[in-house]
């Protein structure tokens, strides 16, 4: 059977070292620190036994911005910065809930990202309880570096995240400050979706969320492993 309209583009990311990733899905997690959370008017678990269950929402896969321009999108007055670890998934999850010690094996490699949200639209869903959908899964709402082979990376914990403004710090934590680590994650997510190759998993915001405007230069890394470098542009006619 012949297509009736063109078959949509496949957005992909660059591996370091050669080749490409193609992306299935974007799965984000939110509140996974607790500076973060509190800075939202969340309560934050005191524990590790009292943290609940993780956070979840999506962006759609054509949302991945590799270019360095990143365009201002309409229907806001306040679009925040977010940086993240991402972990990309290499490999399609067994059948069933995926066990925490499995899931490791399961990683490609990691990049770093930032989640934009139109945070004013998030505000105002929030405040009449309706879903926030809109103000993350939008357009060009996930700029990412480029893949770095998990082997590269070695152990995440002392790894810091960090992302610079113009210069300026606005965000930096170290891996292990994350309430739920990769594998459990990957874990969390297996009990409600099919984990398949393809699949990115933005892992969630330290503290220091901020407006950013067109104009503006970013520099996300993890330590000097992973850099991603892009600027805020005017927005679309």
């Amino acid at each position: 059977m012949s297509d009736l309209v063109p078959a949509p583009h496949v957005p992909r990311l660059a591996v370091r070292g050669g080749g490409s990733f193609p992306v299935r899905r974007i799965y984000c997690v939110g509140r996974n620190y607790a500076d973060h959370a509190r800075e939202m008017g969340a309560d934050a678990p005191a524990s590790a036994e009292t943290r609940g269950t993780p956070v979840f929402f999506m962006k759609p896969a054509d949302a991945v911005v590799t270019e360095r321009g990143v365009p201002y999108p309409p229907g806001t007055a306040d679009l925040h910065h977010e940086v993240e670890l991402v972990a990309a998934i290499g490999a399609d999850a067994p059948d069933g809930v995926l066990a925490v010690e499995r899931a490791p094996a399961l990683v490609f490699g990691y990049a770093v990202g930032l989640d934009l949200t139109r945070r004013d639209l998030q505000a105002e869903a929030k405040r009449k309880g309706l879903p926030w959908d809109t103000a993350k899964g939008f357009d060009h709402s996930a700029p990412m570096s480029r893949l770095v082979p998990a082997s590269e990376i070695g152990e995440l914990a002392g790894r810091t995240l960090t992302l610079e403004v113009n210069g300026d710090v606005r965000q930096r934590a170290t891996l292990d400050m994350m309430i739920w680590s990769v594998p459990e994650i990957l874990h969390e997510l297996s009990k409600l979706y099919a984990l398949r190759a393809g699949d990115l998993v933005f892992m969630g915001t330290p503290a220091g969320v901020a407006s950013l405007q067109p104009g503006d230069r970013c520099r996300a890394s993890l330590d000097d492993a992973i850099v991603l470098d892009c600027e805020i542009t005017a927005p679309r006619a």
